[in-house]
């Protein structure tokens, strides 16, 4: 049976949740309006794109970066590049608002001096979901994942370990943060395929941002 914590805090959930160890949700963190902006114009530089996977397919959700460093994919595999593939131009750089909000978030959750150099740009459409995974492309494991969610709500999948195990389902919100490092920092985690939203059916869309220290 799939456990969905967040029906138990639907009406008041903490500000600050250890849902897994090392794996915390910061409910309602930030005004996402404020990031808007900014998202506007990392894209117009570098716009959404689905980058192929090294097996030759494409992936589901559009991404795109910004930061010293932007996770990419091809046929050759994943990896961090100072470029974007698309324009042979450096990615624009991580604006201060976005750069406060991950160390603020960081802090908060008990992860000191954290300084992302790179954040990835997800693009989730109705329908859109992302498999099982870990992030580990990275150099530093020490360093913690803090990950904002923009828009429309959706289920994020805790997997631990191993993608055999129980899996572990959180509804997060429109400006909540996650962060999670130390033990849980490899977990496998994904996110269910996004559902359209009946009391806001403007809402057409997620935006994910990734902030990681990638080298």
């Amino acid at each position: 049976m799939v456990f969905i914590m967040s029906d138990l805090f639907s009406n008041s959930r903490p500000e600050k949740e250890e849902i897994y160890p090392d794996l915390f949700v910061l409910a309602n963190f930030v005004k996402t309006e404020t990031l808007l902006d900014e998202i506007k114009i990392i894209t117009k530089a570098s716009p959404f794109r689905k980058m192929m996977t090294p097996n030759g397919h494409k992936t589901g959700v559009a991404c795109t970066n910004c930061g010293d460093y932007g996770w990419t994919s091809d046929r050759q595999g994943y990896q961090y590049s100072k470029e974007d593939p698309l324009s042979s131009k450096p990615w624009l750089a991580i604006p201060k608002q976005f750069s406060a909000l991950a160390y603020d978030a960081a802090f908060f959750a008990g992860f000191k001096n954290f300084y992302p150099d790179a954040c990835l740009i997800n693009r989730y459409l109705i329908g859109t979901k992302l498999g099982s995974h870990q992030d580990k492309n990275e150099m530093d494991f020490s360093q913690p994942i803090v990950s904002v969610s923009i828009g429309l709500p959706a289920i994020f999948q805790i997997f631990g370990n191993q993608r055999s195990n129980k899996i572990l389902e959180y509804k997060l919100e429109d400006g909540d943060v996650m962060v999670w490092g130390k033990s849980a920092r490899l977990v496998y985690h994904g996110v269910k395929a996004l559902d359209a939203n009946r009391l806001a059916p403007k809402m057409s869309e997620r935006i994910n941002l990734t902030f990681r220290k990638s080298h």
